[in-house]
């Protein structure tokens, strides 16, 4: 799965790594612990005018027929193998579909009875993008839009860490992840594994499992010194 990731750049970075224009007053605030229900900058089509657009979603995905937008709390993640045939997720599969720039993600592996979090990310240190999917709920007073991150199969890298790996797009990809007529075949062919040598890992401060905690230090190598709590 996807808990926790970060996204810590420039935003002349994201502008470049979108095709953008940002408004001169557009902040960019470093983020380096986002979690599950919280607001979280996502790129998408406009549903209005169908440009790109960067805004911020609720991490949490809430079908547009649910009662209880609470269910969010439990889809945070989607598995690309099944989504097209799930009823939650298979209309914003064909239709919905969004990007989530990331500079980083977490894991957590057990060893010697506790769970040692791990910061994995591009061994360029270049922000990249999962792929996601949105929906919009308007049943209760205000309207609510909510997304969930794709995940697949790890790659060799990422196996002894965890059974799953979020989906990550090639920035040649970007394009055709977001539009609205690509054919499903098409899509699954981007739903694969992130290639082992483009990525890399190392152990981070147990500070991490804590969303309150969003400062540089969670992201740091702690291998040459002891697990801060």
């Amino acid at each position: 799965m996807c808990g926790r990731f970060a996204l810590a750049t420039d935003k002349k970075i994201l502008a470049m790594l979108y095709d953008l224009d940002l408004r001169a007053d557009f902040e960019l605030r470093p983020r380096y612990n986002i979690a599950p229900s919280q607001k979280v900058l996502t790129l998408r089509l406009s549903p209005e005018n169908g440009e790109k657009e960067l805004n911020e979603l609720k991490w949490g995905f809430v079908p547009f027929w649910a009662d209880d937008p609470a269910i969010g709390n439990r889809m945070i993640n989607a598995r690309a193998e099944t989504a097209a045939e799930k009823p939650s997720f298979r209309n914003a599969l064909k239709k919905r579909r969004l990007l989530v720039p990331a500079s980083g993600f977490y894991e957590w592996k057990s060893e010697d009875g506790n769970k040692q979090p791990f910061f994995i990310y591009r061994r360029d240190e270049k922000p990249f993008s999962f792929a996601g999917l949105w929906e919009r709920w308007d049943k209760g007073s205000d309207p609510l839009e909510s997304f969930t991150i794709l995940t697949t199969e790890p790659n060799s890298l990422l196996s002894d860490l965890h059974n799953r790996m979020p989906v990550i797009i090639r920035a040649e990809d970007y394009s055709a992840w977001l539009n609205p007529d690509a054919e499903p075949n098409f899509l699954q062919q981007m739903m694969v594994p992130f290639p082992s040598e483009e990525l890399t890992f190392h152990p981070v401060s147990r500070m991490v499992n804590k969303p309150s905690n969003d400062h540089p230090e969670i992201i740091q190598d702690i291998s040459e010194g002891k697990i801060m709590d």
